[in-house]
């Protein structure tokens, strides 16, 4: 038995939070039927008296009732004489009689701000031309390549010029922004050209609120119109995968904003919802609901399947893992089952949500923005949550206090920088240098570094050429590029014009050499997760401020060299394993760079070969000596030798 195509069998796995694919059944679909063409609409509105489907065709008072399936909570309707881009709403009768005008959940496009209506879309005849990219990505280990994410707000990476624009005003004009296809010819390239090997989108669900920067969402399955439609966004994702470049989105299943138009009390009652977030002022999703199971899990195989997305950012995990998550008051705490502060069905909807993207797409990548030390969060054992990688917030957080230590104090403070490397291996860690720490009076990340303007300079680089080298993946937010010495702004653009200058510029090269290094150093990506891929050299030496530490992949290896403190050294002594010849491959305080060319004071090069000594140094047979530059970093490597032809 079927209803326009619907069957009762399909209503049963969504009501018992199964079905991942609801999307196909729910919203506004193209849709034949008696050999008429038109669209079909399906709803979930277990309490609703009833639902009319309302649209400037068919009209905001009355509207079409729809008729309700199954004893399933769901309506259903088919209409004739609809055009693809008709906005519409539901108008819901609540069991008070009252009448709720609200946004299709399952809605594909929808009304850019301040408008809420959703529209009438066909998302489904795109096509796509990166079969070869799909299939590399299949049979790739993602564990074994470089992972270096560049993140991006949209709305904020580059603007168009208005002439008359009022900064003051946090709202970004329209007309501002640029579009999905312009992203697609103007970011993509500038990407590949930089070296990065995957960009993080910040949300891209419709929210109606700029300064949520996406975080509150109303629109799931809609794909923001800001920029511009679905198809465009597919074109943009199509074109980053012909350059070889992996789009990761963030995704946001952990609560929605309250707006009236969206899920808040859907059809009078708490269809999705189950309380308010203490933190956000928004409304946390109710995991135990067999329904939103359904919803949640659609939703993200929605983006994996229909936009080939290579990976999701899940936001605001450790908020969905604890029950009493922003409870200060002891009196008001919960507690489960077994006595805990863990709020098991969303643990089992997040271990769900990662087997399930595992399952049916290989080589998709799922990382938790997860902040407690909640453990084995990438574990795949039967009490794992079963991510790929976790955002290794720890580390974020004590290497940028290091980096605001004055260079004084910082003899005192040295283990901020060696503790991560206490735990680097518990976890699959993704060393992240986020939009959250360029914000809300946190300084932006050159500002953060003591000293004057040019140590400034020689600071950041030195944090970058330090976390480009530390086991783990890498992210990094727009504007650290350039050097960009004000917060991040969501409602402008972040400021190219300083390219302007030349110590920028030069700061902007060296992101892009050390990047592109990085690519094609296997010793510094192809062992991140285990000790083979890491050793101290030298972890104490906290009265000089220096680390020194060697990466490997079995087969090559590199040493790096971390001088904090603005102190020049005319030699200093490295130990290593081989006898031979050394080449300083990378060296932070290059002038092509803005740094100072010390090294070049005692060589014609800032990347001299060093020949190695029969003198033991940290407890290796073998020693180089090497001028080591103020707040600089450098990276060397053992010179193959040729053989000699009898």
């Amino acid at each position: 038995m079927e209803t326009y195509g619907i069957t009762k069998e399909k209503l049963y796995i969504f009501n018992n939070g199964e079905d991942f694919m609801s999307y196909n059944a729910f919203g506004a679909h193209p849709y034949s039927y008696d050999g008429k063409i038109g669209w079909r609409f399906l709803v979930y509105a277990p309490n609703a008296l009833s639902v009319a489907i309302v649209s400037n065709s068919l009209g905001w008072d009355n509207g079409i009732k729809m008729q309700s399936l199954y004893k399933s909570g769901c309506f259903i309707s088919f209409i004739e004489n609809l055009n693809e881009g008709e906005v519409y709403k539901y108008k819901i009768e609540t069991a008070n009689h009252e009448f709720l005008y609200k946004s299709d959940p399952y809605a594909f496009y929808s009304e850019v701000r301040p408008n809420t209506a959703s529209i009438l879309y066909d998302y489904t005849n795109f096509k796509w031309s990166d079969e070869k990219f799909l299939l590399k990505r299949e049979k790739t280990n993602h564990q074994k390549i470089a992972k270096n994410i560049y993140e991006v707000h949209l709305g904020s990476w580059k603007q168009k010029f208005l002439k008359d624009r009022n900064l003051s005003n946090e709202e970004t004009p329209l007309e501002a922004f640029y579009s999905y296809k312009e992203f697609a010819q103007t970011l993509i390239p500038y990407v590949k050209e930089m070296g990065y090997t995957h960009i993080e989108l910040m949300p891209l669900h419709e929210y109606p609120f700029d300064g949520s920067w996406g975080y509150q969402p109303t629109g799931f399955f809609s794909i923001t119109s800001r920029y511009g439609t679905p198809k465009d966004f597919m074109e943009f994702v199509n074109l980053a995968h012909k350059e070889n470049i992996s789009v990761i989105l963030d995704w946001v299943p952990g609560h929605f904003c309250k707006d009236d138009h969206g899920l808040r009390l859907f059809d009078g009652s708490k269809v999705y919802e189950e309380k308010e977030h203490l933190h956000w002022g928004t409304l946390t999703f109710n995991y135990s609901k067999s329904e939103v199971r359904s919803f949640l899990l659609s939703n993200v195989f929605f983006f994996l399947k229909e936009f080939h997305i290579d990976g999701i950012r899940m936001d605001g995990v450790s908020s969905m893992l604890y029950l009493n998550y922003g409870v200060e008051d002891p009196s008001k705490k919960v507690f489960n089952k077994y006595g805990g502060e863990g709020n098991l069905s969303a643990i089992d909807f997040i271990k769900k949500t990662n087997d399930l993207i595992h399952k049916e797409f290989k080589g998709v990548i799922t990382i938790a923005e997860e902040s407690s030390s909640w453990p084995k969060v990438t574990s795949f054992d039967d009490d794992g949550l079963h991510f790929d990688y976790k955002w290794d917030m720890g580390w974020m957080h004590d290497t940028l206090n290091y980096c605001k230590t004055d260079f004084p104090y910082r003899s005192k403070n040295h283990n901020m920088l060696t503790f991560s490397m206490v735990y680097a291996f518990s976890e699959h860690f993704i060393m992240p240098l986020s939009h959250d720490e360029v914000v809300h009076g946190k300084c932006s990340l050159i500002v953060k570094q003591p000293g004057e303007y040019l140590q400034k300079f020689a600071g950041l680089r030195l944090l970058l050429l330090y976390q480009i080298t530390h086991s783990g993946g890498k992210l990094n937010f727009m504007g650290t590029e350039i050097a960009q010495f004000v917060e991040w702004r969501f409602y402008e653009s972040i400021q190219w014009f300083l390219l302007d200058y030349p110590i920028h510029r030069m700061h902007l090269q060296f992101v892009k050499e050390l990047n592109n290094l990085y690519k094609n150093e296997k010793a510094l990506y192809e062992e991140d997760y285990t000790w083979k891929g890491f050793q101290w050299i030298e972890a104490n030496d906290n009265s000089q401020s220096v680390y020194i530490y060697e990466r490997s992949n079995g087969n090559s290896k590199v040493i790096i060299i971390l001088n904090m403190k603005p102190i020049d050294y005319e030699i200093f002594t490295i130990g290593v394993e081989e006898f031979g010849e050394y080449e300083i491959i990378f060296n932070s305080d290059d002038s092509n760079y803005g740094g100072n060319d010390y090294i070049k004071n005692f060589y014609e090069t800032n990347n001299p070969i060093i020949k190695s000594k029969k003198i033991q140094s940290h407890g290796k047979d073998y020693s180089i000596d090497t001028p080591l530059p103020a707040l600089s970093g450098l990276i060397i490597k053992k010179k193959k030798t040729r053989r000699k032809n009898v």
